[in-house]
């Protein structure tokens, strides 16, 4: 049953109180009230990520999240090397493309439906009453709202911090959160070009690793059926990031695209150390790190890691014991740690040069690599059932490292 959106005001108590309500946040309050908990689901609003959008089939499972909200399928993958050699990367199956003004707006609503109370606010920081609870102070950002509205104070249990990579929760009361690695990420959202301008390809995503669109990460093009995100991301602050993005969008036929939005945020590049306070604060997605290196993937990471939350906080308010806060991150690398191990030594390697990204992409030729790459991506596990594939790609990954290895 839906929990109603009363009015604001102080000496509302909830069990736990989201900040952020992206899909993690969203993921963490839609659970938490499913399993009957009082959640309050804080959301500044107003606001939509800069993000390719894509998402493996395993989300939709995994998540009960419906085919509809899919705005296109994806394939295959054109990975453009610095020299524009090509490596086509066929999926067997498909590569599902969201636009997250709607797809992050769909898991609010559904947590609400399950009994979230929704609120618009911007978080200001966490104080205590005398029983020791955190008391969430925010102010109101609705539209009725004026910049001189009061803050307003409710309390909580626990506080789940869900709130982006530069998260307010995650700085006030985590020790290192502001310690952490940053990509910046910039695309433009514009209209889709005819199939076929300039090879364009609305099934396809391509990935461009080459130095003069991104030194030290990687720019792409994702259709999203009538529109289209052209972006790029690099660690590099002096970069220009929107130049390069104009530059790729003449170079693929979108200069003239009508341009729907602009966006731009920054993307952690490895998990926090530690996502709670050993009190009454535990976080999740992007505030705790929890995005792919080398590929940037956040949706179903985030969704994951709200989920441990979720359950995480239900163990919690049953029993009290703050210690159970940090089995949220435990969990979480015990299921995808190795690959994000993997996946950030290919990322230090791999793209710090374009002599190194062009061997990277001429490595993606290899039908073992594909093959192993999609599995994982699209299952979110390491494959195990071909160990002779696994030790042939060792073999002729170390050739190219040494350089014994002829590029393509």
């Amino acid at each position: 049953m839906q929990r109603q959106s009363q009015a604001p005001g102080h000496g509302e108590v909830f069990d736990v109180v989201v900040v952020g309500g992206g899909p993690a946040g969203a993921t963490a309050a839609n659970e938490l009230a499913g399993s009957g908990r009082s959640v309050l689901l804080l959301d500044r609003g107003g606001r939509i990520k800069p993000c390719g959008g894509a998402v493996p089939p395993i989300l939709l499972e995994e998540f009960d999240v419906p085919d509809s909200l899919l705005v296109a399928r994806s394939n295959c993958a054109r990975m453009i090397s610095p020299k524009s050699a090509e490596v086509d990367m066929p999926i067997n199956g498909f590569v599902g493309m969201v636009d997250r003004e709607h797809f992050d707006e769909w898991l609010r609503e559904r947590a609400a439906r399950s009994g979230a109370v929704r609120r618009a606010g911007r978080f200001k920081t966490i104080e205590h009453d005398r029983e020791g609870r955190p008391v969430v102070v925010y102010k109101p950002t609705g539209p009725d709202d004026g910049r001189d509205a009061e803050p307003v104070r409710v309390t909580a249990r626990l506080v789940i911090g869900a709130d982006g990579a530069r998260s307010e929760v995650a700085r006030q009361n985590v020790p290192g959160a502001e310690a952490i690695p940053f990509v910046a990420a910039y695309h433009e959202i514009v209209s889709s070009p005819p199939e076929g301008t300039r090879d364009f390809s609305g099934s396809r995503c391509d990935v461009y690793y080459q130095g003069e669109l991104s030194p030290d990460f990687y720019a792409w093009i994702f259709p999203h059926g009538d529109c289209t995100s052209v972006g790029v991301g690099t660690a590099n602050k002096g970069f220009s990031m929107r130049e390069a993005v104009t530059k790729l969008r003449e170079r693929s036929g979108m200069g003239e695209s009508t341009l729907i939005r602009r966006e731009g945020a920054p993307i952690p590049l490895r998990t926090l150390k530690r996502w709670d306070n050993a009190r009454d604060v535990l976080l999740a997605g992007d505030a705790a790190g929890c995005v792919a290196p080398a590929s940037g993937e956040g949706i179903y990471y985030a969704m994951f890691s709200g989920r441990i939350a979720a359950q995480t906080a239900d163990e919690f308010c049953r029993s009290g014991d703050a210690r159970v806060l940090r089995s949220a991150r435990k969990r979480f690398m015990k299921a995808h740690g190795r690959v994000f191990w993997i996946l950030g030594i290919m990322q230090r390697f791999w793209y710090n040069s374009d002599k190194r990204r062009e061997r990277f992409v001429s490595i993606c030729r290899d039908p073992d690599v594909q093959h192993l790459t999609w599995e994982a991506y699209m299952y979110k596990r390491l494959v195990k059932a071909r160990p002779t594939a696994h030790v042939r790609i060792f073999f002729k990954d170390m050739a190219h490292l040494l350089g014994f290895a002829s590029v393509k």
